[in-house]
């Protein structure tokens, strides 16, 4: 069955949903934040991920989609090792070192990385002026609020916390890419809850070479960081996924996909807010160049070349698609058909 998609007036209801996109998604960085204050980084994301993923998977169930073929393995542990193992465990490992607003604007790059990989590895592919721009503004950007500046006023930079949440992003770019031509269920709610249950499986491994359960066994945790992760599993993973699929069945997926530049302002302001996070001239000038070169690399074609393009449905979610996935990493296998059941 399919929703209509309309423009009318927003009613309660929709405003709530983009609340949560907007809020929620960029509310979890300081959720990570807390939440590695006394839980280890790989345990932390890989509750999250079994958590998440179970949910999601025992919902498919219920929906009578169980159907997964031995093929479909291969891919599912790749794009789980990508998204979760590397992009979500570098994130949380970074945090313990890097501010919250920092990190959100460096995720915010990933639509300029998803854009860079499609050249390089996929043939035809045309990024086209407006992304050619978007893409030197937007790694200008994070020069400036990486590179030190006393003039700025900038406190110094962990530069190993800055590189891992720089590997963990072109990972996650890389796999949304391999996703589009990975061979997964048809049903895009069993492979993210499977995708997310492998990634939980891989991090709870990285935490056991890494002996974090053996720190975890001396150590306290604090009441803060359990709240924080139940946030990121009831608010982050399945309350803003379950609005954010319904937006699209509601409105545009380009209206949706504003979030992408909502989300790192409202990181850097609950940073500041609640965390004592100074808020450099560097990072507002890099804040804004870097939102803007993700407008320039989302935009749609222009009606002239929209008339000589085949536009079939899959291709206007993928506008979100290239959009930050960190907060619910679940939405990468949302298909348009998925989404409007």
């Amino acid at each position: 069955m399919q929703f209509p998609r309309t423009d009318k007036a927003p009613n309660v209801k929709t405003l709530l949903a983009f609340f949560a996109i907007y809020f929620i998604w960029g509310s979890t960085y300081l959720a990570i934040k807390y939440a590695v204050e006394t839980i280890p980084p790989f345990v932390m994301m890989g509750t999250r991920s079994l958590v998440a993923g179970a949910v999601l998977f025992f919902w498919s169930r219920w929906r009578g989609e169980t159907q997964v073929r031995k093929e479909h393995w291969p891919s599912l542990l790749v794009i789980g090792a990508l998204f979760f193992l590397v992009g979500h465990g570098a994130l949380a490992w970074a945090q313990q070192r890097v501010s919250s607003g920092m990190a959100a604007l460096l995720v915010a790059s990933e639509p300029l990385w998803i854009a860079l990989i499609e050249s390089s590895a996929i043939r035809n592919f045309k990024i086209g002026a407006n992304g050619v721009i978007g893409l030197v503004l937007g790694f200008a950007g994070m020069v400036v609020l990486i590179a030190p500046s006393h003039s700025f006023g900038a406190e110094p930079v962990n530069i190993m916390g800055t590189a891992a949440i720089l590997l963990g992003t072109i990972s996650w770019s890389s796999g949304a890419v391999y996703l589009r031509v990975a061979k997964l269920p048809k049903s895009s709610i069993l492979s993210a809850g499977l995708e997310l249950i492998i990634g939980g499986v891989l991090l709870y491994g990285a935490a056991l070479v890494s002996g974090e359960f053996a720190y975890m066994a001396n150590h306290a945790v604090s009441m803060r960081s359990v709240l924080a992760l139940a946030y990121l599993i009831v608010f982050g993973s399945i309350i803003a996924f379950t609005a954010y699929v319904w937006l699209l069945s509601q409105t545009s997926a380009t209206r949706t996909s504003t979030h992408t530049y909502v989300n790192p302002i409202i990181a850097v302001i609950l940073g500041w807010a609640f965390a004592q996070e100074a808020i450099a001239a560097n990072t507002m000038i890099a804040a804004v160049i870097i939102m803007v070169s993700v407008y320039l690399v989302l935009k749609k074609k222009s009606p002239k070349a929209a008339e000589t393009a085949s536009i079939t449905p899959v291709q206007e979610p993928e506008l979100v698609q290239r959009s930050r996935r960190i907060y619910a990493p679940e939405l990468v296998t949302v298909s348009n058909q998925e989404a409007l059941k």
